[in-house]
């Protein structure tokens, strides 16, 4: 045998080429895509729902202040008072890290979260989220 033949083969055996490592990182790469397009749509949708759930927990909370108080807090007190009468145990902030916004209208309340933007209006993510849509919801069904 020819030693020169042997390190040949050895050398073969040895490892992977460049060409092959670079095709193995090309479609890992492409697979993380393809995960990451799937998945940051759903990301937007669970912040929407956790944000319809923290607004119907607070509705909760105000109907118990209702029960315990016969009035609603007013628009200056704010959800400050669920937290002053131990029916909250802190102030939520939504999922996009700002304060829900309370507002009492006609002896009605208004729990609202501006959504992804952080300001009044807008659509999809950055829709308004609030508790009068939920009410809407509830009464129309599924």
């Amino acid at each position: 045998m020819d030693p020169k033949r042997t390190q040949q083969q050895r050398r073969r055996q040895r490892g992977m080429t460049l060409i092959e490592i670079m095709v193995v990182i090309t479609i890992i790469g492409l697979i993380m895509a393809a995960v990451g397009v799937a998945v940051i749509p759903m990301l937007d949708e669970a912040k929407q729902n956790r944000a319809r759930m923290d607004i119907g927990a607070i509705h909760n909370g105000l109907k118990v202040y209702y029960a315990k108080k016969g009035r609603f807090p007013d628009t200056a007190t704010g959800l400050q008072a669920l937290v002053e009468a131990r029916t909250l145990e802190q102030l939520p902030k939504d999922p996009w890290g700002n304060a829900y916004v309370y507002m009492n209208e006609g002896g009605k309340p208004l729990v609202t979260s501006y959504g992804g933007d952080g300001v009044s209006g807008g659509e999809g993510v950055d829709a308004d989220i609030s508790s009068r849509d939920l009410e809407a919801v509830a009464t129309r069904g599924p």
